[in-house]
Protein backbone atom coordinates (compact mmCIF):
# COMPACT_ATOMS: atom_id res chain seq x y z
CA UNK A 1 0.00 0.00 0.00
CA UNK A 2 2.86 2.20 0.41
CA UNK A 3 4.41 1.58 -2.85
CA UNK A 4 1.14 2.81 -4.48
CA UNK A 5 1.09 6.25 -2.26
CA UNK A 6 4.59 6.69 -3.11
CA UNK A 7 3.98 5.72 -6.87
CA UNK A 8 1.08 7.96 -6.60
CA UNK A 9 2.72 10.95 -5.64
CA UNK A 10 5.69 10.46 -7.15
CA UNK A 11 3.71 10.51 -10.09
CA UNK A 12 1.36 13.97 -9.16
CA UNK A 13 4.65 15.52 -8.31
CA UNK A 14 6.18 14.87 -11.84
CA UNK A 15 3.01 16.12 -13.09
CA UNK A 16 3.36 18.93 -11.71
CA UNK A 17 6.82 19.48 -12.67
CA UNK A 18 6.17 18.65 -16.38
CA UNK A 19 3.21 20.97 -16.43
CA UNK A 20 5.21 24.13 -14.95
CA UNK A 21 8.70 23.05 -17.27
CA UNK A 22 6.13 23.44 -20.11
CA UNK A 23 5.12 27.06 -18.65
CA UNK A 24 8.35 28.60 -18.09
CA UNK A 25 10.06 26.50 -21.31
CA UNK A 26 11.99 28.51 -23.78
CA UNK A 27 10.91 29.07 -26.83
CA UNK A 28 13.23 30.34 -29.96
CA UNK A 29 12.10 31.42 -33.58
CA UNK A 30 14.65 31.56 -36.18
CA UNK A 31 13.27 33.52 -38.87
CA UNK A 32 14.70 33.86 -42.51
CA UNK A 33 13.48 35.30 -45.89
CA UNK A 34 13.46 33.04 -48.67
CA UNK A 35 16.80 32.87 -50.59
CA UNK A 36 17.31 34.59 -54.37
CA UNK A 37 14.59 33.62 -56.29
CA UNK A 38 14.83 33.98 -60.39
CA UNK A 39 13.38 37.22 -61.62
CA UNK A 40 13.56 36.35 -65.34
CA UNK A 41 10.15 35.86 -66.07
CA UNK A 42 8.10 38.61 -64.37
CA UNK A 43 4.94 37.62 -64.77
CA UNK A 44 5.70 34.44 -62.45
CA UNK A 45 4.40 34.72 -59.19
CA UNK A 46 5.75 31.38 -57.64
CA UNK A 47 9.01 31.49 -59.54
CA UNK A 48 11.80 28.75 -58.05
CA UNK A 49 14.95 29.41 -56.79
CA UNK A 50 18.33 30.63 -58.91
CA UNK A 51 21.31 29.11 -58.72
CA UNK A 52 22.88 31.28 -56.08
CA UNK A 53 19.47 30.65 -53.92
CA UNK A 54 20.08 27.09 -53.94
CA UNK A 55 23.36 27.64 -52.82
CA UNK A 56 22.03 29.99 -49.73
CA UNK A 57 19.50 27.29 -49.15
CA UNK A 58 22.48 25.19 -48.30
CA UNK A 59 24.34 27.40 -46.68
CA UNK A 60 21.09 27.96 -44.05
CA UNK A 61 21.42 24.20 -43.47
CA UNK A 62 25.02 24.43 -42.68
CA UNK A 63 24.41 27.45 -40.65
CA UNK A 64 21.73 25.69 -38.84
CA UNK A 65 23.60 22.49 -38.25
CA UNK A 66 23.39 22.35 -34.66
CA UNK A 67 20.57 23.63 -33.67
CA UNK A 68 17.74 21.19 -32.48
CA UNK A 69 14.24 22.48 -34.28
CA UNK A 70 11.57 21.18 -33.40
CA UNK A 71 9.28 22.24 -36.33
CA UNK A 72 9.91 24.02 -39.78
CA UNK A 73 7.57 26.29 -41.26
CA UNK A 74 7.27 27.72 -44.73
CA UNK A 75 4.73 29.58 -46.72
CA UNK A 76 3.45 27.44 -49.42
CA UNK A 77 5.40 29.14 -52.43
CA UNK A 78 8.53 27.05 -54.28
CA UNK A 79 11.18 29.90 -53.08
CA UNK A 80 10.62 29.31 -49.60
CA UNK A 81 9.57 25.62 -49.69
CA UNK A 82 12.94 25.23 -51.88
CA UNK A 83 14.78 27.87 -48.87
CA UNK A 84 13.57 25.43 -46.17
CA UNK A 85 14.03 22.18 -47.37
CA UNK A 86 17.40 21.57 -47.17
CA UNK A 87 17.55 22.29 -43.40
CA UNK A 88 14.16 20.02 -42.96
CA UNK A 89 16.30 16.92 -44.99
CA UNK A 90 19.12 17.52 -42.68
CA UNK A 91 16.86 17.87 -39.51
CA UNK A 92 14.49 14.28 -40.83
CA UNK A 93 11.48 17.24 -40.52
CA UNK A 94 8.51 17.51 -42.55
CA UNK A 95 8.12 21.42 -43.76
CA UNK A 96 4.69 22.79 -42.18
CA UNK A 97 3.02 25.42 -43.89
CA UNK A 98 1.76 28.90 -42.21
CA UNK A 99 -0.78 31.33 -43.62
CA UNK A 100 1.39 34.75 -44.49
CA UNK A 101 -2.29 36.47 -43.45
CA UNK A 102 -2.31 35.14 -40.56
CA UNK A 103 0.88 35.47 -38.27
CA UNK A 104 1.41 34.33 -34.86
CA UNK A 105 -2.15 33.26 -34.32
CA UNK A 106 -3.09 31.04 -30.73
CA UNK A 107 -2.94 27.88 -32.75
CA UNK A 108 0.53 28.68 -33.76
CA UNK A 109 1.58 29.89 -30.10
CA UNK A 110 0.57 27.39 -28.64
CA UNK A 111 1.90 24.38 -31.21
CA UNK A 112 5.59 26.44 -30.83
CA UNK A 113 5.66 26.69 -27.27
CA UNK A 114 8.85 25.79 -25.58
CA UNK A 115 10.32 24.41 -29.16
CA UNK A 116 12.86 25.97 -31.31
CA UNK A 117 11.70 27.15 -34.58
CA UNK A 118 12.42 27.90 -38.10
CA UNK A 119 10.18 29.82 -40.03
CA UNK A 120 11.10 31.02 -43.85
CA UNK A 121 9.16 33.78 -45.47
CA UNK A 122 9.00 36.53 -47.41
CA UNK A 123 10.64 40.62 -47.36
CA UNK A 124 7.53 41.76 -45.66
CA UNK A 125 6.24 38.82 -43.91
CA UNK A 126 9.52 38.07 -42.03
CA UNK A 127 9.63 41.05 -40.26
CA UNK A 128 5.96 41.14 -39.76
CA UNK A 129 6.39 37.91 -37.84
CA UNK A 130 8.81 39.10 -35.64
CA UNK A 131 7.26 41.80 -34.95
CA UNK A 132 3.77 40.11 -34.17
CA UNK A 133 5.98 37.44 -31.77
CA UNK A 134 7.64 40.58 -29.74
CA UNK A 135 4.53 42.77 -29.65
CA UNK A 136 5.95 45.90 -30.99
CA UNK A 137 6.89 47.35 -34.71
CA UNK A 138 10.80 46.83 -34.53
CA UNK A 139 11.51 45.47 -37.64
CA UNK A 140 11.00 47.37 -40.95
CA UNK A 141 10.27 45.25 -44.44
CA UNK A 142 13.35 43.84 -45.71
CA UNK A 143 14.60 45.59 -49.07
CA UNK A 144 13.92 43.74 -51.74
CA UNK A 145 16.83 42.27 -52.94
CA UNK A 146 18.11 41.21 -48.79
CA UNK A 147 18.15 37.25 -48.86
CA UNK A 148 20.47 37.33 -45.84
CA UNK A 149 18.53 38.53 -42.36
CA UNK A 150 18.42 36.00 -39.50
CA UNK A 151 16.20 37.12 -36.99
CA UNK A 152 16.07 35.11 -33.71
CA UNK A 153 13.69 35.56 -31.30
CA UNK A 154 13.58 34.38 -27.76
CA UNK A 155 11.00 33.87 -25.53
CA UNK A 156 11.34 32.80 -21.56
CA UNK A 157 8.76 33.43 -18.77
CA UNK A 158 7.93 37.51 -19.52
CA UNK A 159 11.20 38.25 -21.14
CA UNK A 160 11.07 38.86 -25.01
CA UNK A 161 14.75 38.82 -26.48
CA UNK A 162 15.63 39.37 -30.32
CA UNK A 163 18.88 39.95 -32.45
CA UNK A 164 18.95 40.47 -36.06
CA UNK A 165 22.01 39.05 -37.91
CA UNK A 166 23.42 39.40 -41.72
CA UNK A 167 24.70 35.83 -42.79
CA UNK A 168 26.24 36.29 -46.80
CA UNK A 169 27.13 33.58 -48.43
Amino acid sequence: MKNIILLLITGLFLNNFEAQAQETATTTYYLIRHAEKNRLVKSDKNPNLKEKGVDRALNWSKTFKNIEFDYIFSTNYKRTIQTALPTAKSKGLEIQFYNPSDLYNEEFKTLTKGKTVLIVGHSNTTPEFVNKIIGEEKYPEMEDRNNANLYIVTISENNKSTVLLNIEI
